[in-house]
């Protein structure tokens, strides 16, 4: 190999050592829970298990999924979920319904589940956010008492980020999910006749 050879082997060496040391570092994000105002402080504690819980295709996967138009989504490889999307889902509804209904256990399926127990099932159809940050939530779910009839509902929010980044879009996330919430407590502490419906823009 001459000396030139050498050089220019050298050179592409270092550009791909150089290319690897600056390649973009994966970001791991989660739902939270959200502090709620609609406490329900005058209902008996429940005992409730949620799940299953399932959500479309295009979101179930490790990287956070955002809209361009209507025919194009953006997949981001170094922008994931910390754990899977429904578990997620599953936990943060968990929490906000400990928080509406005081002094309630509510556990996530698949866990073992009491005759005693209000059983929530979750069938997410929209789980979207555009470039801007806003996000659209759209959720089937039915809460099914120990006796009685099921209660099914149907909850579609849709919440602006208060900024520009995934942070502010998962904050905007969660506080969808805490709406989706407030309707399950609303089923689960007073079953209404029928189906019940909350909307939010």
């Amino acid at each position: 190999m001459n000396r030139q050879s050498a050089l220019a082997l050298a050179m592409i060496v270092s550009a791909l050592f150089a290319g690897c040391a600056t390649s973009p570092t994966a970001r791991f994000y989660t739902l939270s829970p959200v502090q709620v105002a609609a406490l329900r402080p005058d209902t008996e504690p429940l005992v409730i298990a949620i799940g299953p819980v399932t959500v479309p295709g295009l979101v179930d996967r490790p990287q956070i999924v955002s809209t361009i138009d209507t025919n194009r989504v953006t997949i981001d490889e170094f922008a994931r979920w910390a754990d899977p999307l429904k578990s997620q889902i599953a936990r943060a509804l968990a929490a906000d319904l400990t928080q509406l209904i005081p002094g309630s256990v509510v556990s996530v399926y698949p866990r073992r589940v009491t005759d005693s127990a209000y059983r929530v099932s979750i069938d997410v159809q929209t789980f979207d956010s555009s470039a801007s940050g806003s996000v659209s939530l759209a959720v089937i779910w039915s809460v099914r008492p120990p006796t009685g009839n099921v209660v099914d509902g149907r909850t579609v929010v849709h919440e602006a980020a208060s900024g520009p980044g995934y942070d502010a879009r998962l904050s905007a996330y969660s506080r969808a999910l805490a709406t989706v919430a407030n309707g399950i407590a609303a089923a689960a502490t007073q079953p209404p006749m029928g189906a019940v419906n909350a909307h939010r823009k």
